[in-house]
């Protein structure tokens, strides 16, 4: 009999003081909640320490997806303030884009992006708030972005900005930080601290989050100590922050993602359960990329579309623990980690963490579910 559950079963109230604005002082210095899933215990930590809670032959997995600066504001030639978000490319110069406000924007308009520095006329306006755009500028567009785009945070980090030309205000760079960070320059932050030490490959828009908390330090250390790390690629897109807006759970549909599994990954996890050792994947969107890939037990090398939906009742095949953050209520976030652990297990972990006034969602703390 099918398990019929609703978007509903899926939420909690969380005070919104406990959504982090910035990051923590240090990557490696955000809590780190361990929870059994198969008795619910708990452990409060120190993200620094989850050497202590891996055995030598442990594989990691972590995705390589590296974020691109790929927001921009500026005007219409008709005077509205706008808002780009690069979407992919299509072709040089050529972007699927999201534009806020939508209805302000006509196919046809030209647009005044990056105060004058780039500039793109509006080709088409497609179904989902949508459009396509054609860039005209001065030199490469993606050297442009990384100059004058800004990181693509998600929507519940608020702060205050020009929405003309995207440029912090003066009460931005005065702000109220998280207790312990001396960072003035929210901007700068965010290139460095939205963004994986291990990211590669351009074309995200937003963090494979749960990475974030890695060093370079941490990650030697833990190779010194035997632990194994592995790489997947998954573009992770708009769709990561869209709800869930149908009652039933099984009605929705994922928004497919490109992802890449290398053969030499899929050759390490093959070897990892052969010989009974955990893969431990660090973040949901390396849960997806792994089990989309996953065939007769096998994890398939290449490259293909991700639009897997992993909810409670769904049997995985591939991971055996996971490190991820904590995720919005009735989001398919929290339904995927509701599924490996229990969703009863894991609302009782979030109603802990909240009671000791953990930092939720991108920037904030982590969980180690084994």
């Amino acid at each position: 009999m099918p398990i019929h559950l609703r978007t509903a079963d899926f939420d909690y109230v969380l005070p919104r003081d406990l959504i982090a604005q910035v990051p923590a002082p240090e990557r490696d210095a955000s809590r780190l909640l361990v929870l059994d899933r198969t008795t619910g215990g708990l452990r409060h930590r120190i993200f620094r320490d989850l050497p202590e809670h891996l055995v030598p032959g442990d594989l990691l997995v972590v995705n390589e997806a590296k974020v691109l600066p790929g927001r921009l504001f500026g005007r219409s030639q008709r005077g509205h303030a706008v808002e780009i978000l690069l979407l992919h490319e299509i072709e040089v110069d050529c972007w699927e884009v999201l534009i806020k406000p939508f209805k302000k924007v006509r196919a046809g308009d030209r647009l005044v992006l990056a105060d004058g520095k780039i500039e793109a006329r509006v080709l088409e306006k497609r179904r989902g708030g949508r459009n396509l755009l054609r860039f005209a500028h001065d030199g490469r567009l993606h050297g442009l972005l990384w100059q004058f785009g800004r990181m693509p945070l998600p929507p519940y980090i608020k702060r205050q900005r020009s929405a003309v030309s995207g440029q912090r205000s003066a009460h931005e760079d005065t702000m109220l930080l998280e207790p312990g960070s001396s960072a003035l320059n929210t901007d700068f932050l965010d290139r460095d601290r939205y963004q994986t030490v291990y990211a590669r490959y351009v074309g995200a828009v937003a963090a494979p989050t749960a990475g974030l908390h890695f060093t370079p330090d941490l990650i030697e250390t833990m190779k010194n100590g035997g632990i194994a790390f592995a790489a997947v690629t998954l573009y992770v897109g708009p769709g990561t922050f869209q709800p869930v807006r149908v009652e039933q759970v099984e009605q929705h549909r994922m928004e497919p993602e490109r992802s890449v599994v290398p053969e030499e990954t899929a050759l390490a996890i093959k070897s990892a359960k052969r010989e009974g050792r955990r893969v431990i994947a660090v973040g949901t969107t390396t849960v997806r990329a792994l089990e989309d890939a996953e065939n007769d037990g096998d994890v398939r090398a290449g490259a293909g579309m991700a639009d897997i939906f992993i909810y409670p009742g769904y049997r995985f095949k591939v991971i055996d623990a996971l490190i991820t953050n904590f995720h919005l209520p009735r989001s398919t976030l929290l339904m995927l980690v509701s599924a490996f652990a229990g969703r009863d297990t894991i609302l009782t972990a979030y109603r802990e963490a909240i009671t000791r006034r953990y930092r939720f969602y991108s920037y904030g703390d982590a969980m180690l579910i084994v």
